[in-house]
This record gives structure tokens, sequence and C-alpha cells, in this order.
């Protein structure tokens, strides 16, 4: 059959539901995790790594552009994912002591120059120890002085009791966090779905907490800003008019400043929102049971995370708030402000048809004067023709020649300056 053009994005939507599938998990197993902070990073920059270490140890490398890598390596089994903010490497070697799970890690497998090499900064590294369980009650004492430094313990049973999982969320000497899975009954792609759930929650619970520093050191800038907001709309009741400029200059500064803290922890904050949803889900998918004793990792992660992430989000919002305040009284300053300018305008062009009507009644007085001195002249040549006149024998009287033509003059002269008036006038307007 014969179908219409494939859209040119299908198949990469198609399979990104499928973009970095779990790996499947047979117990005993060791694992070691590292999530690395990379923001700024490029993608070749992160590529690199990885590339590196498959051409040392003789195996096709992920080609570039590549979000995502597994492979087995000989001594040991990686998988690469790389993100937005950070990347993550997971590193795995079957068995485990029995004794101490921990004692010797999956990372002591790799080549330790190479992850020397490695770019970015270690957000979470954990170590998992993933062995076979017994039904019945656990000792959780026994196992948190023997594996956890007598720390106190989180856990559950997971998967509606086909495993459990045991945590201190505490970084031990070696730099790395510890989780133990004891599986009893789980599928290995189940036992994979559920590692990478509890890693994953370790993760994004670390980059969501990013947020929180920034919050704790915003605080105190947005509270001094408040009160500086508070005293420009306090003057702003009785603000006198000449003072209105340099009022709304204050505001325009404030605003600008407020706009750029916003512009730098914008990204951070609604990125701690995003990665703080995606521990609850996380959470959610464990499917957790109770272990009498212990705190689950939902109660854990409530108790610890959702304060601070409340925190940051009261921070957003009072930022927002603040902004949206110096808005309205920049706004509100502004129609002042040009009230006053239009007062003063107003003022000016009143001034100015004062002027006009002066000049109006100079111009006409001036008017006046030019009929007067125009007829004066015009008579006086005309007694000088009369003059002429008489002379060459004709009967004229000049001076009657003269008293005759002034009002004739005079009229003509005014009927002449009106006409020409209007004409500028006609062309001006």
């Amino acid at each position: 059959m014969a179908l219409p053009s494939d859209h040119p994005q299908r198949r990469e939507l198609n399979d990104e539901v499928h973009a970095r599938p779990p790996e499947a998990l047979r117990p005993p197993l060791r694992l070691s995790y590292m999530a690395l902070f990379s923001e700024g990073m490029s993608r070749e920059e992160g590529w690199r790594p990885i590339r590196d270490l498959c051409e040392r140890l003789d195996v096709e490398p992920p080609p570039l552009g590549s979000t995502y890598f597994s492979t087995d390596l000989g001594n040991f089994r990686v998988r690469w994912e790389q993100h937005t903010e950070f990347t993550r490497y997971l590193f795995s070697t079957p068995g485990a002591n029995e004794q101490d799970p921990f004692a010797e890690p999956a990372i002591a497998a790799v080549p330790p120059d190479w992850i020397a090499t490695l770019s970015g900064q270690v957000m979470t590294a954990t170590h998992v120890a993933l062995v076979s369980g017994k039904r019945g009650p656990l000792d959780t004492d026994g196992i948190a002085t023997k594996l956890f430094g007598g720390n106190v313990l989180v856990g559950s049973q997971l998967a509606d009791g086909a495993a459990t999982a045991l945590t201190d969320f505490r970084i031990h000497a070696d730099g790395f966090g510890r989780i133990l899975v004891l599986d009893r009954s789980t599928t290995h792609r189940q036992a994979g779905r559920m590692v990478q759930r509890l890693l994953e929650i370790d993760t994004y619970r670390m980059l969501a907490l990013l947020a929180f520093p920034v919050a704790r050191e915003l605080a105190p800038y947005l509270a001094a800003r408040e009160r500086e907001l508070a005293g420009i709309a306090a003057s702003l009741i009785d603000v006198a008019s000449e003072d209105e400029a340099e009022m709304l200059d204050r505001l325009t500064r404030l605003a600008a400043a407020i706009e750029s803290r916003e512009a730098d922890n914008l990204y951070r904050f609604s990125a701690a929102a995003a990665y703080y949803e995606l521990v609850q889900r996380r959470i959610e998918e464990l499917r957790e049971q109770r272990i009498e004793g212990l705190q689950t990792f939902r109660e854990f992660t409530e108790r610890r995370l959702a304060p601070a992430m409340n925190t940051c989000a009261a921070v957003a919002a009072r930022q927002e708030s603040l902004s949206l305040r110096v808005a309205r009284a920049t706004g509100l300053l502004s129609t002042r402000v040009d009230v006053t300018l239009e007062r003063q305008n107003q003022a000016v062009l009143e001034s100015m048809n004062r002027r006009v009507k002066i000049q109006l009644r100079l111009q006409t007085t001036v008017e006046g004067l030019s009929v007067a001195a125009l007829t004066y002249y015009v008579v006086g040549l005309v007694g000088y023709a009369a003059k002429g006149a008489k002379a060459a024998g004709l009967y004229v009287d000049p001076e009657l020649a003269m008293g005759v033509a002034v009002p004739i003059v005079a009229g003509l002269a005014a009927l002449g300056l009106r006409t020409i008036r209007r004409m500028v006038t006609r062309m001006a307007t």
C-alpha cells in the first residue's frame, strides 16, 4: 500500500519514547553511578570522554550527537547519557561480596586515569549493590552498622514487595553514596527500572536543590528592594511636580535591577520545579510499602525536599510580584509626569497664543503706518506729476490733485495690503 510521505521528524519523535531504556540487571551485581553537572558544556565536550574510553578498549564509540550509549567493555559495562545540564555514567560488574557488597565497587574496574579526564562537577555519585534477598523481617540495625557506618536508614519494599531498597542518603569516605537493593522476585527488566528510578530520585533531588541557595541569597535582596519600593510609593502621594522626573528615574533603575536578577535565576527556579516533579513521579513509580521503623523514600523526600522547594516557589512568586508592583508604580508615575508635561505644554501654548495676538496687533499697527507711508510717497509723486503738467501748459492745480489723490491712494494701499495678508494666510493654512 502506498502511503503519503512521512513527516520529516516522524521516526525521531516515535523513537523518543524508547530513548534511554533501563538496563536489564541480574543479581548479584555491583553498580557505580555518577551524574556530572555540565551546564554550558557543548555536546562534543560531553561526548568526547565516552569516545576516548571506547577507543581505548577497541569498541566502536557512539556517533557525535548521540545522547545515549550502552555497551560491554569486557571487565565492566558502561551506560552513558547526556542531558541538558548533566551527564550520567553507570558502570556495572557482576558478582558481589556477600559480607560487604560495597567492598569492591564497579568503578574500581574502570581505568582511573580516564576517570580523571572527565569534564564537569560531581552532583551525585552512588554505589549500588543489587543482591538476592530473602523474604522475612530485616535486621535494619545490623545492616546500618555493617554497611552504612551506623547511619539512620531510609528504605521500603518496592514493586509491591518484589524487592527492598535501603540507603542513608549520606556521602561516605570514598565520595560515593550507597544503595542496597535486595531482590526477591523481580524480573531483570523490572530490576533495571527500579535501580534507574532510585538513581534518578537521588540525581533530580540534588538538581532541584540547586535553586535553594539562590532563593536564600535572593530573599534579603528582595526585602531591601521591597522597602525601597515602599518608600518611593509613599513619596508619590505628595511629590512635587519638579521632583517627578527624579522619582521616575529611581523607579526605572529599580525595575531594571529587578528584571536583571529575575533573568539571572528564572531558569534555575523553573528547572527546580521540573526536577521536583520528576522526583515525585519516580517515587510514585516505586510502589513503596513501609518497613517497620524506617522512613520511606517519599517521607524522607517530602520532609526535607518539599520545604526547600516551597521556599524556592515562594521566592520566585515574590520576585514576580515585586516586578509587577514596580511596573504599576512606574506606570502611575509616568502618567503623572505626562499630565505635568501636558500642563506645561498648555501653558507654553497659551503664552505663544498671547504673543501671536500681540504680534497681530503690532502687524496691524505696522500695516496702518505702511498705508500712511505708501500714501505719502504716492501722493508726492502725484503732486510732482501735476506740477509737471502745469508747467507744460495744462491747467492743473497740483494741490487739488494731491488732495484728491490722498483718499484714493490710501484706499488702494489698504486694500492691497489686506489682499496680500489673506493670500499669505491661505497659503500658511
